[in-house]
This record gives structure tokens, C-alpha cells and sequence, in this order.
């Protein structure tokens, strides 16, 4: 029980603290490939009712889901100056495709007689494969639109990497539409950006900013690029979720023309948007405290686990016949519950074990309980007590569940707002940075000043906010006029 609750306090040592809980917490491990995660069941299960809840409203808006090769040709990556330009340093390499046992009868090598005529990447992302095989299905206006989705992993080689935040490989999806007009595919675009927003605050319990990301912080080969901000408790962003204008871009390189109504040959517009494991990262940071994982219960695997005290086998009997009605009555009710009888472990233990995992409501039943007819009740966000009538305890729960939601994005909402400063002078700006948080600062629009910012002081313009007050004025660095203030801070 020591090793549960011995974790690294968040104001000793913030990033400690992080890797600790994702591996206490039964999330995540590191694997026998560097840089690789081994996803746990705990962890992938909150992973499933992501991808669950986000599959859902990808379909209520009309995409539907495919699935695209993993391996991609070399030549592909060649054609989109930019988006190659952009994933070079990062892409894995396969050359051979075949292995033999070695000379001197130790373990295998590669067959050198096997290597390919031409390199496959393993795909960092899928613009190129796909709009290679759109090619294939896209004739006529009468073609389009095209709304696809896929679920998959993805490689970026990281040479640092973090649990979640960052590994080598991950699993996200990725949207990629094809449309007949400009204005259909910006709206598309913005729409699957609010689509994210909408999952972030209402599932995750996770305030964000909207906004459009810069010229140099922009997705290589796209037109626009639009984000998600989240603040984690440690004062820097977190890049939720991006959504891409692409314009013609890869229509062209890939010469993916089609049949207006006017009969003539015009290139098709494009989209494309992701969100990946990089979310149970922003989840845990978001809301856990000292004490372990603190869950959204729209998000969490097991939302309700009851946990019985006991003396001797009879009066177990007695709570389990008790307990049996609220498990059916809650389980009608759609909500996930757990009945830990276990005789393996003592009820301390298994009281530290779900609140580091951040099961949202505890319910306990001893023997006084059952005489009184009472269940005690525990929420993990507030960690508050209180001793409850069994009559009535299903509803109470439901309502408490839905409480629970509310507050933790209430007080992620409080936070946020809190760290939120405007700033006018570059030395204000230096010296407010290093308290983290969201900066609000006038800024030229050029990429000269922009890396200059980043390289003194370690900030990116994280969006220019689609929300705020546009407001003219000068750049907090060289006095040049400014359109509007953009969003700063230090990030993961």
C-alpha cells in the first residue's frame, strides 16, 4: 500500500510525478523497443471509451471509417515538397524484406540478396498514401464529397520520448476528406476542429482555446492549421488536437482532378485531422493530483466500485445480497460498476488502489451498513465522505457522477482562466513566462521574430485565438504593427 500511495508530489517534482503515476497507475510501460509504449489494460481501456465517444460523433457528422496501408513508397513522400520536408528527420526506414539464419549458426541476419528496389517509410502520417489512392475513386463532382476516417498507429522516430506525451510510435485517428470546393473543405476543417473541442470539454472535462496555428507552427504541406490548446497543471500547453486546411496541395501532387458540374477539370480540395494517445497524456495532467488519477467519469473504465468489510463468510453473504441489487439497479442505469469481494487483498489496500486509478466514486459496506440499512460514499475529486440510506443510493450516485464531471472541468476551467496574463513589453513578457500559463502578446506576423521569441525565452505562439478581441496594436519586440495579440507559453 506504501508503493501505491508513495508518489512524487506534483510541486516537488512535476515531471516525476507524471511517469510515476502512468506507470503506478497500471497505464502504460516502457517496451523492449526504445522508444515504444506498451499500453496496459487500464490505460487502454480509457483509451477504448475515447476512441469510442469520438468514432460516434466522426459518424454523426458523416464520415465513415477505411483503412489505409502501413508501409508507404519512398517516391510517395517525394512529391509534397513541404510535407516531406516537414517528416524527414523523423521517418522509419524499411530497405529488406527478408532475414536468414547467419553464417555461423547465431541467431538471424539480413538477407542482402532481399533488399527492395524501392525503400518503404513506415508511415508517419497518411496524407500521401491515401491521396495516391484517391486518385483511384475520384472521377466526378458526383464523387465528392469523400469523409474518411481511420484508426491506426503511426511511427515518428523520437529520439526523447515520454509515456503518452511522446513516444516513438502511437495510436491515433486521422481524418482525411476530399471536397469539391474551397469554402466546403474549410468548413470541414473548422467543423471536426469543434468536433474535438466539443469532446475535449464535455468527455475530457478539459478547457481549450481554438485558434489557428502560425505560418512556421503549421502542418508541413498545409494551407491552415487549426488547434486545440489545453493548459496542464504545471503551467505549459498541451497541442490537443489539430485539424488541416490542405487547399490543392496534395490534390496537385498527386494530380487528383475531377468533372466539375461545368464539365471542366478542377483539382479537389482537402482536410485532413488527428488526435492521438497524446490525449491520455493531457487527461492525466489535466485533473490527477497527489494522491493519483483523477478520471472525468464520462471517461472512466470502471466509473463506480463498491468494496464490502466484512467479518466472517456469513455476513459477506449477507452484504453481497445486498450490494447485488445496487450493482443491477446502477448497471440499468448505464453506469460501470465494480463489486471488489476479493479475499486476497485487505480493503486498505484496495481503497489507495482505486483512488490511484481514479475510479470517480467509491462505495463502501461494512456490517454497521448493512444493520442500518447505509453505504458509505466517497468521490475521488474532493475525496469527501458521507454516509448514505440505501434507499435511493442508485440515483444519488447517478446525479454525483454527473457533479463529479462538472467540477473537474470547473475547476481545470479556474485554472486556465487564472493563468491567463496580457502582456505589452518584451521584458514583462520574459518575466511573466517564467511563471507559465497563457500569454496574450502583440507580435509582428514574422518568422524572424517568432524564432527569436522561442530561442530566448523557450515559448511558441501556441494559436492565434479565434475568440478574442482583434485588436490592433505593436509587436512587444520590435514596435512594428500587429494585428492582433497571439496566444504564448511554454510547451510539451
Amino acid at each position: 500500500m506504501a508503493e501505491l500511495k508513495n508518489l512524487t508530489k506534483r510541486g516537488e517534482n512535476y515531471s516525476q510525478w507524471y511517469n510515476e503515476l502512468v506507470v503506478k497507475a497500471d497505464l502504460a510501460e516502457q517496451s523492449a523497443v526504445r522508444g515504444c509504449m506498451v499500453i496496459k489494460p487500464y490505460g487502454y481501456a480509457i483509451w477504448e471509451k475515447m476512441q469510442r465517444q469520438l468514432d460516434d460523433m466522426f459518424k454523426e457528422t458523416g464520415h465513415v471509417n477505411a483503412y489505409f496501408p502501413l508501409l508507404i513508397p519512398k517516391s510517395f513522400l517525394s512529391k509534397e515538397a513541404e510535407h516531406v520536408e516537414g517528416f524527414a528527420k523523423e521517418c522509419a526506414v524499411v530497405t529488406h524484406y527478408r532475414l536468414k539464419n547467419s553464417d555461423n549458426g547465431q541467431g538471424v541476419t539480413v538477407d542482402p540478396a532481399a533488399r527492395l528496389e524501392e525503400e518503404l517509410i513506415i508511415r508517419p502520417t497518411s496524407e500521401t498514401i491515401i491521396w495516391n489512392t484517391y486518385k483511384n475513386w475520384i472521377q466526378s463532382y458526383r464523387d465528392l464529397p469523400i469523409l474518411c476516417n481511420q484508426w491506426a498507429n503511426v511511427m515518428r522516430w523520437e529520439m526523447r520520448t515520454r509515456l503518452f506525451l511522446r513516444t516513438a510510435e502511437f495510436l491515433w485517428q486521422e481524418g482525411h476528406t476530399a471536397h469539391a470546393t474551397k469554402e466546403e473543405a474549410e468548413e470541414e476543417a473548422v467543423k471536426m476542429l469543434n468536433v474535438y473541442s466539443t469532446f475535449a470539454e464535455k468527455y475530457m472535462a478539459m478547457p481549450v482555446i481554438k485558434g489557428v496555428k502560425s505560418e512556421s507552427e503549421k502542418f508541413a504541406g498545409a494551407v491552415n492549421t487549426y488547434t486545440i490548446e489545453a493548459l496542464m497543471q504545471d503551467g505549459k500547453a498541451l497541442q490537443s488536437g489539430t485539424s488541416h486546411f490542405l487547399g490543392q496541395n496534395f490534390a496537385k501532387a498527386f494530380d487528383v482532378q475531377f468533372l466539375d458540374r461545368d464539365n471542366s477539370l478542377s483539382y479537389v480540395w482537402a482536410t485532413s485531422w488527428g488526435v492521438s494517445t497524446r490525449l491520455m497524456g493531457a487527461l492525466i495532467m489535466s485533473h490527477s493530483d497527489d494522491n493519483g488519477l483523477v478520471l472525468p467519469p464520462k471517461l472512466a473504465p470502471i466509473q463506480v466500485v463498491i468494496v464490502p468489510i466484512y467479518r466472517g463468510e456469513e455476513q459477506l453473504a449477507q452484504i453481497d445480497e445486498k450490494v447485488a441489487g445496487i450493482v443491477s439497479a446502477l448497471k440499468a442505469k448505464g453506469i460501470s460498476v465494480k463489486y471488489d469481494n476479493a479475499d486476497n487483498k485487505r480493503p486498505g489496500f484496495k481503497f489507495a488502489d482505486y483512488e490511484l486509478k481514479g475510479v470517480p466514486v467509491r462505495l463502501v459496506m461494512g456490517g454497521r451498513d448493512l444493520e442500518n440499512n447505509t453505504i458509505e460514499v466517497m468521490r475521488r475529486d474532493t475525496l469527501e465522505k458521507e454516509t448514505r440510506t440505501c434507499d435511493g443510493i442508485v440515483e444519488y450516485v447517478e446525479q454525483l457522477l454527473e457533479d463529479i464531471q462538472n467540477n473537474i472541468f470547473e475547476k481545470a476551467r479556474k485554472f486556465r482562466d487564472a493563468s491567463i496574463r496580457e502582456v505589452d513589453t518584451y521584458a514583462e513578457f520574459k518575466e511573466e513566462i517564467e511563471k507559465g500559463g497563457f500569454i496574450y502578446a502583440h507580435w509582428d506576423g514574422t518568422a524572424e521574430t517568432e524564432a527569436l521569441i522561442k530561442e530566448e525565452t523557450k515559448a511558441t505562439i501556441r494559436c492565434i485565438p479565434e475568440d478574442m478581441d482583434a485588436t490592433p496594436g505593436v509587436c512587444m519586440v520590435t514596435g512594428k504593427p500587429s494585428a492582433r495579440r497571439v496566444l504564448f507559453a511554454r510547451s510539451y
